[in-house]
């Protein structure tokens, strides 16, 4: 194994050895999950069909199932030899300490998977059910396909204007997986955290919809004002949906073309950087000009057009070359250009950081992958180790199956119904979404989170234009103190609640953290015993250490936007043609529901609890530093890893359909539905129920597999006028009744349909309390436990807790007085 940086070194201590992960997982999410833990040092045992893991014909296999162990286990006939198959699955249960499945309800239940029979098996196990829908609810049942979930809850309609004809489209990043993986390795981590207390395992279910729920930024409060409060707010969206602009960020989040052909996505959202950028642009003159009143916020569409044509012109008068070459010297002109595949692997940043690394597999040949999600003083937390063939452990694991001994139960009963995280404090010196979310997701497990604020609070505060919609859904469940910590004073009260906590997270762009005195040496001095997690958008240093990120840069530069729209950055010709692709590259990167900030937010969560965790099993991690950049890539591994021979990608066709005909959207009587059989096993059943309609077994272009995969635009055809008879809902009703894949589109936000009663009879939301939306449906917690308890506090205000907390740390009346009155705090 080698390593594009640092020579593949990794951290001492990897804080998951000793630790079994038996893995039944098929499907992404699962893989997700299990491959952090066995970067993290767990023994991960993927148990495998006869044939292999369906996984194994995705692309991302060699780096998904690095260091993992392989077994055949045919557990779903009854024969003598698949008894005992299900004793070995038994035996390696019952000394096991995780146990990640991606099975529907029913199947769980059809193979004895329960969690009563679980708990019996192995009181100690941590079992992770991930589905799709959920464990209860009204669409428990569903194929659990991830582009059900994004089509039924309204993510394809936000996309929409990622494709150029009208109508959703097809989203092609896995959100929802990673969503859900993500979610289920914070409550298999915070499951572990609790039983280091109290010696017992439990249930932890997560699933799509709540996993894809957490991505979103803002959109949930934009909407929850709209419905209470339609004559004061008005949703404002980067693009009408004819392509012309309305929003102003759309300036310096500008997307352009370069002279020679190249896109960038430019990044200048503080006032002095949209200076920097007008000047370099030769147009800071413009604000000044009585025609451009009100810049760049404009009433009137002509002048918002003119200007961002105006702008796009600018922007192709140069080459790359040309703009490289600026932002070299002009630190504060920056733009990312758009990647896609194994290109996004060559970000200086990401080779400076070790994040890229070559591991030579006996069946793949060289294999370039991202390195671990979390690196613990600035190298990998594990050497990664190729995957394996299939069955290839399986003599080494049936007989340490046999002679294992069964988990002792410790005799304590059932342990009490608690928060998994009750006790654990975080300090949280980070802005804005990608890291503050992290934490805010801990809170719903019961950490105790201390959110230090500026005296003017978090700027995503006042992002949205009502106030606090900006900075409600990630406020939520914290304690907010507002200080002044260019203060000797406002620093002493940071350095103390560092004393007192067990996590430290911050964000800050490189350098900042020592120049405020809050960096990782100062504080572990105060407190040896800290977690300590950095979370910048691209890293504690290097050539893009000292940039700032946004959503749509990491979307563009880690592949996320082309893949949604992979075909949107060839036009480069006329201003027409480059006014469209710009309309689709920003929809694909900087849709508010969908974007870079919430992949990263998740990674942070997984990242804190796994410190923690290494913590209570006595093996402390140094430095923690996880990125924007580098979880994006993460989520991408399917495209961007690269080796001899990868298969291709699946890739979304170029009018936005989906990946195929029988994965992907067709018109309705009334609008769209989503089809979702892709495997051979339930060719018949599709056949079966559209037997009314089209004879599907009898059309010899469709007798097989292969031969559907050669006459596949043939088959959407005949499909498409099958789709187009009736309407979505009856389409709807009619196949899911005969077990088919298929759910009508919606063709709204999705916040809308997760904030809908019947979403509450699912439990997607839950209702909380804010000091500015009173009562109000929030998100649910997006982990559940069968014995620990969640829960879900409103938002807060900035400085809400701020003389609460000096009172704690033992400031007086008279003291917290002075302390306002200097407005060191407020």
């Amino acid at each position: 194994m080698s390593a594009d940086a640092h020579n593949g070194e990794a951290c001492g201590t990897t804080p998951l050895d000793g630790l079994t992960v038996v893995d039944l997982s098929t499907s992404l999410p699962g893989a997700f999950t299990t491959q952090f833990l066995a970067d993290a040092g767990a023994d991960v045992v993927q148990v495998e069909p006869p044939g292999g893991s369906p996984l194994r014909a995705q692309p991302g296999w060699p780096g998904l199932a690095r260091g993992k162990r392989s077994i055949v286990l045919d557990l779903h006939d009854d024969d003598l030899h698949d008894e005992a198959d299900r004793a070995t699955l038994d035996r390696l249960l019952a000394r096991a300490d995780v146990l990640v499945t991606t099975s529907a309800p029913a199947t769980l239940a059809r193979l004895g998977l329960t969690a009563e029979r679980l708990a019996d098996l192995n009181p100690r196990l941590v079992s992770a059910a991930i589905t799709g829908w959920g464990m209860t609810g009204p669409w428990r049942d569903l194929p659990g396909y991830e582009g059900m979930v994004l089509a039924k809850l309204g993510y394809f309609h936000v996309k929409r204007l990622s494709t150029n004809r009208p109508g959703p489209a097809f989203v092609s990043v896995p959100y929802a997986s990673w969503g859900a993986a993500q979610t289920a390795l914070h409550g298999i981590l915070a499951a572990l955290i609790e039983r280091e207390t109290s010696g017992r395992g439990q249930r932890v279910e997560a699933d799509l919809v709540r996993g894809v729920a957490t991505i979103d930024t803002w959109n949930w409060f934009s909407e929850l004002v709209g419905q209470r409060w339609p004559d004061a707010f008005t949703t404002v969206n980067a693009f009408d949906d004819h392509g012309q602009p309305q929003g102003h960020l759309i300036y310096p989040l500008l997307v352009a073309a370069t002279k020679d052909g190249y896109w960038l996505q430019f990044a200048q959202t503080q006032a002095r950087l949209f200076q920097a950028m007008l000047q370099e642009l030769d147009m800071a003159e413009l604000p000044g000009d009585p025609k451009w009143k009100g810049f760049p916020q404009f009433d009137d569409r002509a002048r918002r057009v003119e200007l961002w044509e105006i702008m796009l012109r600018k922007v192709g008068e140069r080459t790359l070359a040309e703009w490289e070459q600026v932002f070299a010297t002009n630190p504060n002109v920056s733009a990312e250009v758009f990647r896609s595949g194994p290109d996004a692997l060559a970000h200086a940043q990401l080779v400076h950081d070790g994040r890229v690394v070559t591991v030579d597999d006996p069946a793949f040949g060289p294999v370039r992958q991202p390195s671990t999600l979390v690196h613990v003083d600035d190298v990998p937390l594990s050497p990664p180790r190729p995957a394996p063939g299939l069955d290839e452990h399986a003599e080494q694991i049936r007989a340490e199956a046999a002679a294992s001994t069964p988990a002792v139960d410790p005799g304590n009963g059932d342990a009490p119904a608690a928060l998994p995280l009750a006790g654990v404090t975080v300090l949280e010196l980070s802005s804005m979404y990608a890291a503050p979310y992290g934490a805010t997701l801990l809170t719903d497990l019961g950490a105790r989170v201390f959110k230090i604020e500026p005296l003017g609070g978090d700027q995503i505060r006042t992002l949205v234009q009502f106030p606090e919609a900006g900075g409600a859904k990630v406020m939520q469940g914290k304690e907010s103190i507002a200080v002044d910590m260019a203060t000797d004073e406002g620093l002493a009260i940071v350095h103390e609640l560092a004393r007192r906590s067990d996590i430290v997270l911050q964000s800050y762009r490189a350098g900042a953290a020592e120049r405020a005195r809050v960096d990782p040496a100062t504080l572990k001095k105060l407190n040896p015993d800290l977690v300590y997690l950095s979370a910048p958008g691209y890293g504690t240093g290097g050539p893009y250490g000292g940039r700032p990120a946004y959503a749509p840069s990491i979307g563009a530069a880690s592949g996320l936007a082309l893949t949604d729209a992979p075909d949107a950055a060839g036009a480069t010709g006329s201003l027409e043609e480059i006014k469209k692709a710009a309309v689709r590259l920003n929809a694909a990167s900087a849709v508010i529901s969908l974007q870079g900030d919430g992949i990263a937010a998740l990674g942070v969560g997984s990242a804190m609890l796994l410190g923690l965790l290494a913590r209570r099993r006595g093996r402390a991690l140094g430095n923690m530093t996880t990125t924007m950049l580098s979880s994006a890539t993460h989520a991408l591994i399917d495209r961007n890893i690269d080796y001899a021979g990868r298969p291709a990608a699946p890739r979304v066709d170029p009018d936005g359909h989906g990946f195929g005909a029988l994965y992907r959207m067709y018109r309705a009587a009334d609008g769209w539905v989503f089809l979702a059989a892709p495997a051979a096993d339930e060719w018949e059943g599709l056949a079966t129920a559209l037997r009314p309609y089209t004879d599907l077994a009898a059309d010899a272009r469709f007798a097989s597999p292969a031969q559907r995969a050669d006459a596949d635009a043939a088959l959407a055809d005949v499909l498409g006028g099958v789709f187009a008879t009736k309407a979505k809902a009856d389409w709807e009703a009619e196949l899911t009744a005969a077990g088919v894949g298929c759910v009508a589109v919606a063709e709204h936000a999705p916040e809308l349909t997760l904030m809908s009663d019947e979403a509450a009879d699912a439990g997607y939301h839950v209702t909380a309390m804010s000091p500015v939306f009173d009562e109000h449906r929030r998100p649910a917690p997006a982990t559940r436990f069968s014995r620990s308890v969640t829960k879900a506090d409103g938002g807060c205000l900035a400085g809400d807790h701020t003389d609460a907390l000096l009172q704690e740390l033992g400031y007086d009346d008279e003291r917290i007085a002075d302390l306002h009155a200097r407005n060191i705090v407020t």
